[in-house]
């Protein structure tokens, strides 16, 4: 699990380094990283529908978000059947396994941008490396 400490920590690991940068290479940076960085708002939004899964297609977690998906049609779908106590044993556990994103939505986020943004500085040392 995520601790509040350690992601801010990372953070702000990163943010020294983009600071170091030079100018060229942090304008690069910054080009770079806010195509990818996600908005931690929309993520919480998408969360409230849980059950749909976007929130895990937002953040790129499609194998995720289409077992989520999956078990929220199958839930919707087995109570036509005559399988009533089934479909409602999936939909809670669905509901059971998402209360953690529910409730840690900035983290997960903060998580997710602290990593593309290490993707990112790591890419442009890459190219740094291979440009000299």
């Amino acid at each position: 699990m995520l601790t509040r400490e350690e992601v801010d920590e990372h953070e702000e690991r990163l943010r020294l380094m983009v600071r170091d940068l030079p100018d060229e290479k942090r304008k690069q940076f910054y080009a770079l990283a806010k195509k990818k960085l996600k908005d931690p708002d929309t993520f919480a939004v998408l969360n409230y529908l849980f059950i749909t899964g976007l929130h895990h297609f937002y953040l790129g977690r499609w194998f995720r978000g289409a077992i989520n998906f999956t078990g929220f049609v199958v839930a919707l779908i087995l109570p036509f059947m005559g399988k009533d106590m089934l479909g409602l044993g999936i939909f809670l556990v669905i509901v059971a396994s998402e209360m953690y994103a529910l409730f840690h939505s900035q983290i997960i986020v903060q998580d997710y941008n602290n990593k593309v943004m290490e993707n990112t500085l790591q890419q442009l040392q890459d190219n740094y490396h291979h440009d000299v």
